[in-house]
């Protein structure tokens, strides 16, 4: 009889044993409240799952204090507001300049991946063809020749710069919509309009002006993770969306999410149609 409980106990033990190792951890990317940072996490997620690394998206109002206490392992954002953020300081505005400064910025034991180069959503002021026309040229840098007296809109909630350049703006007259936005920049109520370089729509009677010498700061896609917790190929992954995403495929992503879609819907469509590692 003894025998017997022996041999039994020696089955369970054989094929606890063999049960393998328990499944590999999901690693937790962490979405702020917002639309664009929802769409990136979900953009970081998917492309860690496509390089066989298991990952979910972890909404948090505040994912970067969720990293800090290593809550999520990855979190994606913006150069020049992550900058801002970790050092309130900071005058660097060139988007290599920001990236390295952010980096420089970054408290210990937080890593980050390559930033997209051709994907920003950084502010940029609309102005009417009117005015392009009546300034001679449709760059921000007419704004510093014509900062006397400027007035400008935004939309509640968005943000706006205090400056463009050495041009020190006066405070932004907030409208409740966009539209609301639009009609006073048509009236001449404001002369320029905050808007966003990966806005879904603009205007057709409305310019965006350009940014050529960066007299606003960059807004860059890049992602932040916790160091020694990724392993070389999920960094791989997070850099592999830097050399695809670009501004217009962003602000197209933006816009279908706002039109109602799953953000994770839209990022799993944009990553079939840009597979990585190819």
């Amino acid at each position: 009889m003894a025998l017997q409980r022996l041999a039994a106990l020696l089955v369970v033990l054989m094929v606890a044993g063999c049960g393998g190792s328990p499944p590999p951890k999901s690693l937790a990317v962490g979405a702020g409240p917002d639309p664009a940072t929802t769409l990136l996490a979900h953009l970081y997620a998917a492309a860690l799952r496509s390089y066989g690394s298991a990952a979910h998206v972890e909404p948090s109002p505040d994912p970067l204090a969720g990293l800090d206490s290593g809550d999520v392992e990855v979190v994606p954002g913006f150069t020049g507001r992550l900058l801002v953020r970790f050092d309130p300081d900071a005058t660097a505005r060139a988007p290599e300049q920001v990236y390295r400064a952010m980096i420089s910025a970054l408290p210990e034991g937080v890593g980050a991946g390559d930033y997209a180069q051709s994907a920003e959503d950084k502010p940029a002021l609309a102005v009417t063809e009117a005015t392009a026309t009546k300034w001679g040229r449709q760059d921000v840098a007419a704004v510093v020749r014509h900062c006397q007296g400027l007035t400008v809109g935004k939309v509640v909630g968005d943000r706006s710069p205090a400056a463009v350049a050495t041009c020190r703006l006066p405070a932004a007259t907030e409208f409740p919509t966009a539209a609301a936005l639009v009609g006073a920049l048509r009236s001449g109520r404001v002369a320029a309009a905050w808007t966003s370089t990966a806005v879904p729509e603009t205007p057709d009677d409305a310019v965006v002006l350009s940014d050529k010498t960066s007299a606003i700061r960059a807004e860059n896609v890049v992602p932040l993770y916790r160091r020694n917790e990724l392993n070389e190929r999920q960094v791989l992954a997070l850099n592999e969306i830097a050399g695809e995403l670009d501004t217009g495929s962003l602000a197209d992503m933006l816009g279908k999410v706002a039109a109602g879609t799953d953000p994770g819907a839209v990022a799993d469509d944009w990553l079939a149609a840009h597979p990585l590692g190819h």
